[in-house]
């Protein structure tokens, strides 16, 4: 059967629509089948329960926590918990005391560790760098000695450190085993000179490459900041011990003595150059070729601030010409290095690239902690309960039937008012309704979007929301029938039209719940989400289906012949009778119906 030329291109929209919903549906079959996805949405902590963590601020001796400071950690905790998608979430404090953050479902111990960490990134110089784990190195007997002779090394064993001896032993001297560079025998031995006189008088002189380490230290680079007693922290640290940093203390005007994350390198790090509250922004994703495509490499950038700016490209024209290790900049993370690349060149534009052994997630939710700030305290889990659900499935059914009797009545308002024409109303809504549920599923899959008791007032509300754009619409091609046009015009004049008048709606609903989301506290904020998301829905069904299926409609017979059950009979409506004159037309009001005895006709 030949399809009709006014048909293809409503069919060809429809067809898009349907595609659309399978494409939906798809997606959430293949992630309930081979990922973590399910077909119902994710409820939200009135509706489901979950988990309740207090977090006690970690003091030292008689330090104390301002109620002003249990404020901003509380922000901050807000805000990361916003940005691990963790909807319907409530964090509060308690006496003043402690933080209680109250999360829907069982969160794993990574998302807990996200909410309670410090995450305080700070840049600062290599002055040092060797392996994390000391390696012995036999001892051997000097010559000229006589066996069970001892003999004092001239100097320390170089361990993962470009410096180099000065001294020129005319005998082989015993090998240290602490693994602490040539440049620290100064530092940790607090001479110029180390002299040895094994049996044989052998005797050896080192000469170290550090400058004094009284003197005052002019930079952050300087190695005058490696005192005796940093060298003999480096020289003890062993980064394979799992507790090996839980006395560091870490503070930005001195150096450190750490480890990598890996545990595989030590670090003598200078004082902090960039501090973590001079970052504008962090984002993460694939670091770009210079052929612009993405890569495999997993990046996390970061953006100053302007002091932050001219610190770092200062500290990078002046470790540029360094040599290495000392030209190589550390980014700290919770006192351990996440990174330590070297400079190229001088880095001016505020603009860093940190990569390592990063994960796409791992980078994303560590450049969201980097990106709301640094809690100005530490925390620790004080208790981890189960909580219940403050409302439950009672109330939960109670609004889904509530949402029952609002389609209901809406269905019986649009037969009663458009007839026929009504029953596009009720399938317009049917699949707003369709989009909307396989949306949220999908939102709960990939952003933990959970649905809370003001998320199912949102969805009730978008069925009026709906309805609304549809009267929209069906009433401007009724006042088209009236003035005199055929249907198939009056459809497409119509449409035009209400198209702007549903535009502007729509824009204002959206707006508002825009303006709601970002302002509101965590309750109100699934009811603005919801109602966002159903204002979008409503645009798509409206152009994509209501409009096709209409168009579709004009040119039955049912319809398009005005048809009393039709909802659009011109004769109901009042219609004006049109003749025409020549090559114009006359409209003429239709007369009034004549009253009779028995009545009016």
């Amino acid at each position: 059967m030949a399809i009709n030329p006014h048909h293809r291109k409503p069919l060809r929209v429809l067809a898009a629509l349907a595609a659309i919903i399978i494409g939906l549906y798809g997606l959430l079959f293949a992630a309930t089948t081979l990922g973590t996805a399910q077909w119902k949405p994710k409820l939200g902590l009135d509706l489901e329960g979950g988990t309740q963590l207090v977090l006690q601020p970690v003091l030292v001796g008689s330090q104390s926590v301002s109620q002003d400071e249990l404020n901003q950690a509380r922000d901050i905790i807000v805000q990361r918990v916003d940005a691990g998608g963790i909807s319907g979430a409530e964090v509060t404090t308690r006496n003043g005391q402690s933080i209680v953050v109250s999360m829907p479902g069982i969160p794993d111990k990574a998302t807990e560790d996200a909410i309670r960490r410090s995450s305080q990134m700070q840049f600062r110089g290599v002055l040092e760098a060797a392996a994390g784990v000391p390696t012995p190195a036999p001892s051997t007997t000097p010559s000229g000695a006589t066996p069970g002779s001892t003999a004092t090394p001239s100097a320390k064993a170089t361990s993962g450190a470009k410096a180099t001896s000065g001294a020129t032993p005319k005998t082989s001297a015993t090998t240290a085993k602490s693994g602490l560079p040539q440049a620290f025998v100064k530092a940790a031995t607090g001479t110029t000179t180390a002299s040895a006189t094994p049996t044989g008088s052998a005797t050896a002189t080192a000469t170290p490459t550090t400058s004094t380490p009284a003197a005052k230290p002019t930079n952050p680079n300087d190695l005058a900041w490696v005192t005796p007693d940093v060298a003999a922290a480096f020289q003890k640290l062993d980064c394979s011990k799992p507790h090996a940093l839980d006395n560091i203390v870490n503070d930005p005007k001195k150096p450190l003595v750490t480890c990598s994350v890996d545990g595989t390198e030590k670090f003598v790090l200078g004082p902090v150059i960039v501090a973590g509250d001079q970052i504008a922004s962090a984002s993460a994703g694939y670091q770009t070729l210079p052929n612009g495509q993405p890569s495999t490499t997993v990046e996390i950038q970061l953006s100053f601030k302007s002091s932050g700016t001219k610190a770092y490209g200062d500290a990078s024209t002046r470790m540029v010409s360094l040599p290495s290790p000392r030209n190589r900049m550390a980014a700290v993370l919770d006192s351990r290095s996440i990174v330590a690349p070297s400079f190229n060149e001088a880095i001016l534009a505020g603009q860093a690239s940190i990569t390592g052994n990063f994960t796409i997630q791992s980078a994303r939710d560590l450049a969201n902690q980097l990106k709301f700030g640094a809690l100005p305290m530490s925390f620790s889990l004080q208790t981890r309960d189960q909580i219940s659900p403050t409302l439950g499935s009672e109330q939960l059914r109670f609004g889904l039937i509530a949402g029952i009797i609002g389609f209901a009545l809406v269905f019986l308002y649009s037969l009663a008012q458009y007839r026929a024409l009504g029953l596009v109303t009720v399938l317009s809504i049917v699949i707003a309704a369709l989009l909307t549920y396989v949306s949220i599923a999908l939102l709960g899959w990939s952003h933990n979007f959970r649905l809370d008791m003001a998320g199912v007032t949102g969805l009730i509300v978008a069925i009026g929301v709906t309805a609304d754009s549809f009267i929209v619409y069906f009433e401007r091609i009724r006042d088209e029938v009236r003035e005199g046009r055929p249907l198939r015009a009056a459809v497409d004049t119509g449409w035009r039209r209400a198209r702007r008048t549903i535009l502007a709606a729509d824009g204002v609903n959206f707006l508002a719940a825009l303006v709601l989301y970002l302002l509101a506290s965590s309750n109100v904020r699934g009811f603005a989400f919801t109602l966002g998301l159903t204002t979008l829905i409503d645009l798509l069904i409206v152009t994509m289906f209501t409009h096709p299926l209409v168009a579709i409609l004009a040119s039955t017979k049912f319809f398009g012949g005005g048809h009393r059950w039709s909802g659009l009979d011109p004769e109901r409506l009042g219609a004006k009778i049109v003749r025409y004159a020549g090559r114009g037309r006359v409209a003429v009001a239709r007369p009034a119906p004549v009253a009779s005895e028995g009545g009016t006709l």
